[in-house]
């Protein structure tokens, strides 16, 4: 169980090594499509939530977090 995740923390770190933007960038992509959904949807629990809002905020943070210390 543990060399497994070894190998896919390996592996993701390889990955995001030479694609740095791409975290805050998906985060980015989140963002807007919460700005979006509250044009679009009618009111209800996802649009009072912001829920896309909260995790793109998430994955961009964690993103740049990333790319600095690779």
């Amino acid at each position: 169980m543990i060399s497994w995740l070894s190998n896919v923390v390996d592996k993701l770190s390889e990955y995001f090594a030479h694609r740095r933007g791409l975290l805050p960038l998906v985060g980015l992509l989140f963002i807007f499509l919460n700005l979006l959904l509250q044009f679009f949807l009618p009111p209800g629990w996802l649009k009072e939530s912001d829920l896309f809002l909260h995790i793109g905020l998430i994955i961009a943070i964690f993103g740049l977090m990333l790319a600095r210390a690779l």
